[in-house]
C-alpha cells in the first residue's frame, strides 16, 4: 500500500487550526467500515477503490474511506438532535496509480443540526472554514468551487418531465457518470414492463411492483430453491432493490433532444456565482420562478462567504459531484491550479437525506467538510513533479 508522505507538525496543525476553533468536540470512527453500507451510498463501481476485509465466515468490511459516514452513525447512536464534530485520521482508497497515496491523512469537520436551524449559515460556514484549513497551507493557486445538487432538482422541476424520469434525474444528480448516461439516453421509447430486454431483466421485471419487503423475500427464496449462496456482502433487499430501481429506470420515458440539451447547458454552466445564476435564470426562462427559494438561499450562503473567501476566489458550476451520492444540497472544493480538479484539496457539502438512510429518525440537518493537508501544504503534493 503506497502511504502518503507526513505533512511537517507545525504545517499540519496550521491547517488544523480552522477546525479546532470551530467549537467542535475531537471525534475518531472506526477503522473497519460496513462494506455493504458503503457501496449502497457509493455504487457498486467503489469497490474497486475499497480495501475489502473479511474474517473467515463473517461479513465484509473495508478499511474507512472517508469519515463522514462513519461520525454520522455514531452522532445518531448518542441520540443528541445537535453534534458538532472534528476529526484528523488516515483513510484509504486503492487507486490504479503509481502516483497515488492509497493511505493519507484527512482533517474534517461534521456539523448536525435541528431542521428548523439555518442551514444556509451552517453552508457558508462549513465551506469557509475548508477555504481557510486549505488555504492555510500556503499555496496561493486556490479555487472556491460551488455546486448545488438540490438547485439541479429545482431546474429539473421546471422542465415538465415525467415524474419517474424526473426522479431518475434528481436520484443521480450527484453522481455524474450516472447522470451523463441518462443524458445521451434520448428519445428511447419507454420499454414496456415483462419486455426482458428492456426492463433490467425477467427478474428485475418480477421484482417491480413489490414491496422492498417483498422483493427480497422472493429474490431470497428463488436463491434457496437455486442453491445458491450470495457474496460481496449484499443482502437479499438490497439486491433487491437495485434491480427494481434497474427495471424502473428502463421503464422510464427517455429525455427528448430538446431537454436533454438544455440539461446538458445548465449543467455546462461555469462561472462567478452571480453570473452562475443569470444563467440558470436564463435557461428557465418564464419557469425560473420556481426556482427563487434555491437562489435565494444562495443570496445568503454567498453574502456570509464573502466575509473569509475572496470573491475573485469563487466559481459556481452545477455539475461538481463527490465519489459518494449522499449530497442532497450545496456542495463545494477548494481546488489547487497546480493539482487540477481531481486532486482537490478540500471537498464538502449538505447531507441530509444520510442521516434518514442510516436509520435516524425525525428531522435533522447535516453538512460537513474534508481537507487533506498533503496537496494543502505549498510544499506537498505536486512540487516538484
Amino acid at each position: 500500500m503506497r502511504v502518503e508522505p507526513a505533512v511537517p507538525t507545525e504545517a499540519l496543525a496550521a491547517i488544523r487550526a480552522p477546525l479546532e476553533a470551530a467549537g467542535a468536540e475531537r471525534a475518531d470512527a472506526p477503522l473497519l467500515q460496513p462494506l455493504n453500507l458503503l457501496l449502497d451510498l457509493a455504487g457498486e463501481a467503489m469497490r474497486a477503490r475499497l480495501f475489502v476485509v473479511q474474517a473467515e465466515g463473517g461479513t465484509e468490511s473495508c478499511l474507512r474511506p472517508d469519515f463522514t459516514v462513519a461520525i454520522a452513525r455514531q452522532h445518531l447512536a448518542g441520540g443528541d438532535p445537535e453534534g458538532r464534530y472534528w476529526y484528523q485520521g488516515a483513510a484509504f482508497r486503492a487507486s490504479a496509480r503509481d502516483d497515488r497515496p492509497e493511505e493519507f491523512v484527512q482533517l474534517g469537520l461534521e456539523l448536525f443540526q435541528p431542521a428548523d436551524a439555518s442551514f444556509q449559515a451552517a453552508d457558508a460556514e462549513i465551506a469557509g472554514l475548508a477555504w481557510q484549513s486549505a488555504a492555510a497551507g500556503g499555496r496561493d493557486d486556490l479555487t472556491l468551487w460551488l455546486g448545488d445538487v438540490a438547485l439541479f432538482a429545482a431546474f429539473i422541476d421546471t422542465l415538465d418531465l415525467p415524474e419517474a424520469l424526473a426522479a431518475r434525474l434528481r436520484r443521480v444528480a450527484g453522481r455524474p457518470r450516472l447522470l451523463w448516461a441518462e443524458l445521451a439516453r434520448v428519445d428511447e421509447p419507454a420499454r414496456a414492463k415483462g419486455d426482458p430486454g428492456g426492463d433490467g431483466g425477467a427478474l428485475a421485471g418480477l421484482l417491480a411492483g413489490l414491496s422492498e419487503a417483498q422483493a427480497g423475500a422472493l429474490l431470497e427464496e428463488v436463491w434457496a430453491l437455486a442453491g445458491v449462496e450470495p457474496v460481496g456482502g449484499r443482502g437479499p433487499a438490497e439486491i433487491a432493490a437495485r434491480l427494481v430501481r434497474k427495471a424502473e429506470a428502463a421503464r422510464a420515458p427517455a429525455l427528448t433532444d430538446g431537454q436533454s440539451r438544455a440539461i446538458r447547458a445548465f449543467m455546462g454552466i461555469d462561472a462567478a456565482p452571480q453570473a452562475a445564476f443569470d444563467e440558470v435564470r436564463a435557461l428557465a426562462g418564464k419557469a425560473a420562478t420556481g426556482l427563487g427559494v434555491a437562489l435565494d438561499a444562495w443570496t445568503a450562503r454567498l453574502w456570509d462567504l464573502s466575509q473569509v473567501v475572496p470573491a475573485e476566489a469563487m466559481r459556481f458550476t452545477p455539475a461538481l459531484g463527490h465519489a459518494f451520492d449522499y449530497y442532497d444540497g450545496a456542495t463545494f472544493e477548494v481546488r489547487s491550479a497546480a493539482l487540477g480538479p481531481d486532486r482537490p484539496v478540500a471537498v464538502g457539502g449538505r447531507y441530509d437525506t444520510l442521516l434518514a438512510r442510516l436509520g435516524g429518525t425525525g428531522e435533522r440537518r447535516a453538512v460537513g467538510c474534508m481537507v487533506r493537508p498533503w496537496r494543502a501544504w505549498r510544499e506537498g503534493e505536486g512540487v516538484g513533479s
